[in-house]
């Protein structure tokens, strides 16, 4: 789903008038985009709890269930290597923690759960793609709901796994929906239930939705000597609940999670990885157009009134961002109150607000990305010419973050803010600190600038699991600050960063008009 814009917002220029902003339309909210071609092979298994998830990937693996195992709430990756390996990364942190391999091994007692563990396992299947395991679909929420979809696209297979006594939930099928709109594979594994394959007395239904179909003994296919065949009969009737909601997954596969039946799941995973892999190697050339040679600049470039519109263009979309993740905020602060008073409690609080901030964090990260290729398209084209080509823009965002260094501000840019048991911000910059804040990392990023990442740091966890802290009223206070906080110290750090790069931008901008020529 393509994220909507936000609306315009008219910045007064230095005499006095109002020109309106000319800052780029930004993402107003996370959405599922194309996995782009950089973006490493994955399989996203996803689906409720209790429906085996964990033992068809190690089922699908040749592995031990055991070792599949993660904190509540921590994202679990899969991919290849020659010797078992595990390793936990946790916010806070540079460096990843040990985490053995090993079932029986006792995990090093880590402050608070981490975002991510890295399981690498010799299986020859993960040489084709890796594989990601998230928490619960019911635990996610809306942030996790968010953060999950993200990993998705950027994936580009999600294996949708639910067993044959379970039903759709709504918020499970909103995720389905928003991927059914994308550029993703959709697989679909049933598993038996608690009672065997019989489907519930009522027949499958989606909650939330009101689809049903008709139950096992009215209504499937028939098996030998015409009986029924149960396992058929529960892939019909969860199919037909989810195709009631949403049709677009039609040509979706469903495959029953039996020992003898996971060599065709096997395949059809391996023939997406190879298809998509493909796809993806011929979707980006090696060297994009303009990445080499003599750029002339236009004739007639005056370089005052183009560090003029740089300025202009950067405060207007700092305002914008400083704006949107201020409403974001008071969003988040309205359902972290709800959860306190209603749902999770006290010792919930430092999950959902740890959720709740990766999602604003890869929200305004986004906004960021998206906002100063928009100024290094829009000052480039009036120095070079449009259209831009996409070698010429990379070569301009290399040398703008080339010069981030030179600006006292643009030092530190990779930080990550972490929240304290205190209710304060505190920083940690590194590029490890960062790594270990994302559920699947990313792609080489060929951005301007580093991602933004909030995170609570283990204090919190220690704090408000604890069990004399579950007084509401004070973790209601808390989290009030705390998001004061975050909002004060993310404001800052958009700023900061928008007056680096408009100081670098243009630095590299006036450097190509003085010399006739892209210097990059």
């Amino acid at each position: 789903m393509k994220p909507g814009p936000l609306p315009s917002v008219d910045v007064p220029d230095p005499g006095g008038r109002a020109e309106p902003s000319r800052c780029a339309p930004l993402p107003a909210r996370l959405g599922l985009t194309d996995p782009g071609p950089g973006e490493p092979l994955a399989v996203v298994v996803a689906g409720p709890a209790g429906a085996g998830r964990r033992e068809l990937i190690a089922g699908l693996l040749g592995a031990d269930p055991g070792t599949l195992v993660v904190p509540a709430g921590s994202y679990l990756l899969v991919n290849h290597a020659k010797v078992a390996t595990r390793a936990a990364y946790v916010p806070g942190y540079r460096q990843p923690h040990a985490y053995g391999a090993d079932p029986l091994a006792a995990g090093p007692a880590l402050a608070r759960p981490p975002r991510r563990v890295e399981l690498s396992l010799p299986d020859p299947l993960l040489r084709h793609f890796a594989v990601l395991d998230p928490p619960d679909t019911a635990t996610l929420g809306v942030a996790g709901g968010l953060v999950l979809r993200d990993a998705v696209g950027r994936a580009g297979a999600l294996l949708f796994v639910i067993s044959a006594d379970q039903a759709f939930s709504a918020a499970e099928l909103h995720l389905l929906a928003e991927v059914a709109r994308a550029r993703v594979a959709v697989f679909f594994a049933v598993t038996p239930g608690v009672t065997g394959w019989a489907a519930p007395a009522d027949g499958a239904t989606a909650e939330g939705t009101g689809a049903s179909v008709p139950s096992p003994a009215r209504s499937g296919p028939p098996g030998p000597a015409g009986r029924l065949d149960p396992v058929a009969v529960s892939i019909a009737a969860h199919r037909a609940a989810l195709l009631a909601a949403v049709p677009a997954l039609a040509s979706a596969r469903w495959f029953a999670a039996r020992r003898a039946e996971l060599p065709n799941l096997r395949r059809a995973l391996v023939g997406w990885a190879a298809d998509e892999g493909l796809r993806r190697a011929s979707a980006r050339p090696p060297e994009p157009p303009g990445a080499h040679g003599r750029v002339p600049v236009l004739a007639g470039v005056d370089p005052a009134d183009l560090a003029d519109r740089i300025d202009r263009q950067a405060r207007s979309c700092a305002q914008r961002i400083r704006q949107h993740l201020a409403l974001e905020l008071a969003n988040i602060h309205l359902r972290v109150v709800q959860e306190i008073v209603f749902g999770v409690g006290c010792a919930g609080l430092p999950q959902l607000l740890d959720r709740e901030l990766e999602a604003v964090s890869m929200l305004a990260t986004a906004q960021c990305d998206e906002a100063v290729r928009g100024i290094v398209d829009d000052a480039a084209a009036r120095v070079f010419g449009a259209p831009l080509a996409e070698g010429v823009r990379l070569r301009i965002t290399r040398a703008v973050r080339f010069g981030l260094a030179d600006h006292p501000d643009g030092q530190e840019l990779d930080r990550v803010l972490l929240v304290t048991s205190t209710a304060g911000v505190a920083g940690l910059t590194g590029t490890g600190a960062l790594d270990a804040l994302a559920g699947l990392p990313a792609a080489e990023r060929d951005e301007a600038l580093p991602p933004i990442g909030v995170a609570l740091n283990g204090g919190c966890w220690q704090h408000w699991r604890a069990p004399g802290n579950d007084d509401p009223n004070v973790a209601r206070s808390w989290a009030q600050r705390a998001l004061r906080e975050v909002e004060l110290e993310l404001s800052r750090e958009v700023s900061r960063r928008f007056e680096v790069i408009r100081l670098s931008l243009g630095v590299v901008l006036a450097d190509a008009v003085d010399h006739g020529i892209l210097l990059a």
